[in-house]
């Protein structure tokens, strides 16, 4: 046997040592990459933003922000120095709650958008059978536009792959230990914990996150033996579990936005079961729309024998969100019509069109609402943002409508 070959038979390894090493190689990179942008020993923050920003989020004219920092009223701004006013998002809550406390009825609630004691914690599940769909892009952006308004938001990281966690500076690998994922209040055994345990503050004032990394598979092994052993304590069968941790920090929250996983396992179906609201989120492309189907189709049939073992579902609404949507590709204007005849007002009026803006924030672990207009081309920034705007106050109209108060 010649020296060649027996050192190709000494070399070759097995398919899993294989995709091992892949795995290591990629992750070993990623940490690198992650170190050079955010150093272990910093914490990722968020921009300051203009008088003029924190007016249009706030609702109320720059010349009344101006006139409260000259007063003295409320958190003072940073003066840069050519004479900027610059705010931070904790200090832009703030002075809504300070001009909330002289406003009456419906403008008070603008300002400060936080749901009464008879409205009940609005629960959306972003999901989708398919991955590339957008579906974290729109869960992360929906949870910061939502904060960005004054709500108080936690967001639910259900996905194992954990991007969510990542993006909003939460390493899965590194930063999450065992048992500080949801896993943590849904489990079956006695290491179960509160879900308040696990939920942390984010760089985002007003933003909370329940992290995910692959500890939440262990939900879908797990499942199966408490089902046939018919074990179950007092949180019942699985698909009432994630409600009922969630119902635990109710009272701290208006709006939970739940990235679930992108297949059909028991982690999804019990986000699902715990929603009050879907979107789902759709690449206008055929191919894209027969996975939807079948994705459909299971979870109808998941959640009827859900439904016949006694959960019930009860959901404000269910919307389709096209993303990554090009208004010039004829293709997906002949399936975003189709869509919209076959589903009518489930349809979102707004899409998500598909920019290079989201993309270029998305190389730094930032979001669009993180990074400001002048890192980017700004006719880019702008169209991305308005399209981002729209499919977000799409969403907060539907939850207000669901809280019986009527649009902005």
């Amino acid at each position: 046997m010649s020296n060649a070959i027996r050192a190709t038979k000494i070399e070759r390894k097995t398919v899993d040592e294989t995709i091992g090493d892949h795995a290591a190689v990629i992750s070993s990179q990623l940490q690198a990459i992650s170190e050079a942008l955010f150093p272990p020993t910093a914490n990722k923050t968020l921009r300051r933003f203009t008088s003029g920003e924190a007016a249009r989020l706030m609702g109320v004219s720059d010349s009344t922000l101006r006139k409260m920092t000259l007063a003295g009223e409320g958190p003072q701004p940073e003066l840069t120095s050519n004479g900027r006013r610059l705010y931070t998002l904790r200090q832009i809550n703030e002075l809504r709650e300070k001009l909330a406390q002289t406003a009456r009825g419906r403008e008070a609630y603008n300002l400060v958008p936080r749901r009464g004691p008879d409205d009940h914690l609005q629960v959306i599940a972003v999901t989708n059978f398919k991955g590339g769909s957008g579906k974290t892009t729109t869960t992360v952006h929906l949870a910061q536009y939502l904060a960005l308004q004054g709500y108080r938001v936690l967001a639910v990281d259900l996905d194992p792959q954990a991007s969510l966690s990542a993006l909003l500076g939460v390493l899965p690998e590194t930063d999450v230990r065992s048992n500080e994922t949801l896993y943590a209040a849904i489990r079956y055994d006695e290491e179960k914990r509160p879900l308040a345990d696990v939920i942390r503050n984010t760089y985002f004032d007003g933003l909370d996150l329940v992290p995910g990394n692959l500890e939440l598979m262990e939900f879908e092994h797990t499942t199966p033996r408490a089902l046939t052993s018919g074990s179950r304590d007092g949180d019942g069968i699985f698909f009432t579990r994630v409600a009922r941790a969630l119902d635990e920090i109710a009272d701290g929250y208006d709006v939970v936005v739940i990235d679930c996983p992108p297949q059909l396992g028991y982690l999804t179906l019990s986000g699902l079961c715990a929603a009050t609201s879907m979107v789902v989120t759709i690449h206008p492309q055929m191919l894209d729309v027969a996975s939807m189907s079948q994705f459909l189709l299971m979870t109808h049939d998941l959640l009827a024998v859900v439904r016949e073992a006694g959960g019930e579902l009860k959901y404000d609404f269910i919307r389709y969100l096209l993303t990554r949507y090009e208004p010039q590709d004829a293709p997906q204007t002949k399936v975003a019509a189709l869509l919209r005849n076959l589903f009518d007002d489930h349809v979102m009026t707004n899409p998500m069109v598909k920019s290079a803006a989201v993309s270029d924030a998305g190389l730094t672990k930032q979001t669009l609402y993180e990074i400001g207009r002048e890192n980017l081309t700004r006719s880019t920034y702008d169209r991305a943002m308005e399209a981002l705007d729209a499919v977000n106050g799409e969403v907060e109209s539907l939850i207000r409508q669901a809280w019986g108060r009527t649009p902005k």
